[in-house]
């Protein structure tokens, strides 16, 4: 047993294969934009411990949350050959001795369309077009086998990351929104970062803005990414929208909305009936729902009315002549 110090060529070099054969099903940035850390501990090898990795390194992805877009199986082919006389024999989950013993080291991985990665060792000069062909064919049916045994256990991601996993989310906005999602002096987005306690990065890039959102856990990232797209949002007309008093005039009342954008709530469109004074009739800080009526063309100004989703009240009969 040798010391356990770092890890040396052999190690190396099988980390690599697995690697290479995992990172064709990862997702883009735009998916997923996450440093993944894959550890592989062989305790034990009674096959190739490289292949090993490759199909525990995909059920441990799927098990995470992350979105690869199919499971990867992998297997080493050997072969055993006589060049006297030309016979030989294609070996599938070589062990050590048929590896250390045999003319041929050849590892495939893949998922059920297609190769992802390969790796070969030969101690003959070459091979027949027929020999690799049956190698391949042999070790595409030993990969479907294997990708049937791991599809028992999980055969898609997992919906959600695990919950001690650290969350990452990216949204691009319009360069002009940028300023609206930072505020003055930052206020706005410390704000966000304080109350929901996420960590909000802004760089512009291009002509659009990137806003990356960290959090620990799915609970303060829905949080965050509510807050943000709020912000970005533009308001449409005819929407119900959940609205909070800021401040009463004696013409009505401005409710915010959305975060930053107030509307006029007329006087005449809180009920149906006529208001004389909005003495008693609101509050600030009062919740109230309420529908976008109008954006004016000119000023940009949003008139709301709560009116319009209230019952309306049945018109009164001319009472009857004495």
């Amino acid at each position: 047993m040798k010391p356990n110090r770092g890890p040396g060529r052999r190690e190396v070099g099988h980390g690599n294969l697995a690697m290479r054969a995992l990172k064709q099903v990862l997702p883009n940035m735009a998916e997923s934009p996450y440093t993944i850390r894959l550890v592989s501990d062989i305790l034990e090898s009674n096959g190739s411990s490289s292949m090993a990795t490759v199909c525990a390194g995909s059920l441990a992805l799927m098990d995470a949350g992350i979105k690869i877009s199919a499971p990867v199986s992998g297997i080493a082919m050997g072969m055993i050959s006589d060049s006297k006389t030309g016979k030989y024999a294609i070996l599938s989950d070589i062990l050590g001795d048929e590896d250390h013993l045999g003319d041929m080291d050849f590892k495939v991985t893949g998922t059920e369309k297609g190769i992802t990665a390969c790796q070969m060792d030969l101690k003959v000069d070459g091979l027949t077009y027929e020999v690799l062909k049956e190698a391949l064919d042999q070790a595409k049916e030993g990969r479907d086998h294997i990708l049937g045994e791991m599809k028992k256990t999980i055969n898609t991601p997992n919906a959600y990351l695990k919950p001690h996993a650290p969350r990452a989310t990216t949204i691009v906005i319009d360069k002009d929104m940028i300023g609206a999602v930072i505020g003055p002096g930052g206020k706005v987005v410390q704000e966000i970062q304080k109350t929901t306690g996420a960590t909000i990065v802004i760089e512009e890039v291009g002509n659009k803005g990137v806003v990356n959102i960290f959090a620990n856990n799915q609970e303060v990232m829905d949080a965050a990414v509510k807050r943000v797209r709020n912000i970005v949002a533009i308001p449409e007309v005819d929407q119900v929208y959940d609205g909070v008093v800021k401040s009463i005039m004696p013409f009505g009342a401005f409710v915010e909305f959305m975060p930053g954008k107030d509307g006029l709530l007329h006087i005449s469109e809180i009920k149906w009936e006529r208001l004389e004074t909005m003495e008693g009739v609101m509050e600030v800080g009062e919740h109230v729902k309420i529908k976008l009526v109008e954006v004016d063309k000119k000023t940009g100004k949003f008139r709301l009315s709560r009116k319009v989703l209230l019952p309306k009240p049945p018109r009164k009969e001319d009472a009857p002549n004495a």
